[in-house]
Order: C-alpha cells, then sequence, then structure tokens
C-alpha cells in the first residue's frame, strides 16, 4: 500500500470540504493551524470511510503529518 503525502492545499484559509483531482479533501480548523506554523508540514493523505459505495475511494482527510528538522524551534532547558 503507498502512503501518499500532501504538502500543499492551494490557497485555502477554511476548515470544509474541497474537490481535488484525487477526490474531495476534509480539512479542519486543527489542520490548517499546522500549516500556518509550520508551511511546510507534509500530511498523510488518508481515504475516508463512506456508507455510499458511490464515493467510495474519493473521501479523503488529513492524518499525521512531519514536520522538517530545520522547522521546529531549538530546544532550550531551563
Amino acid at each position: 500500500m503507498a502512503v501518499d503525502k500532501i504538502t500543499r492545499v492551494g490557497r485555502v484559509t477554511e476548515p470544509g470540504r474541497y474537490m481535488y483531482t484525487f477526490g474531495w479533501l476534509t480539512i479542519t480548523a486543527c489542520d490548517l493551524d499546522i500549516w500556518k506554523q509550520y508551511p511546510q508540514a507534509a500530511f498523510t493523505l488518508l481515504g475516508q470511510h463512506t456508507l455510499s459505495d458511490e464515493v467510495a475511494g474519493e473521501e479523503f482527510h488529513l492524518g499525521a503529518f512531519d514536520i522538517a528538522p530545520d522547522a521546529l524551534p531549538p530546544f532550550t532547558t531551563h
């Protein structure tokens, strides 16, 4: 099974359900907050189970994400 990653979603600024070439993608406020803080974050693209066979495989949401090590704030001790 291939794991697809997504790093950009165009100019999306509000949570919602958006149509892309691969299908519908639901983006949450938390997803957008992560992208605001870490613009280069890469999310895993996950298929979403639906009750209707008509849209099976066409609904997606964002899962775990990766952040480049150089994008993290420096570690400090107190």
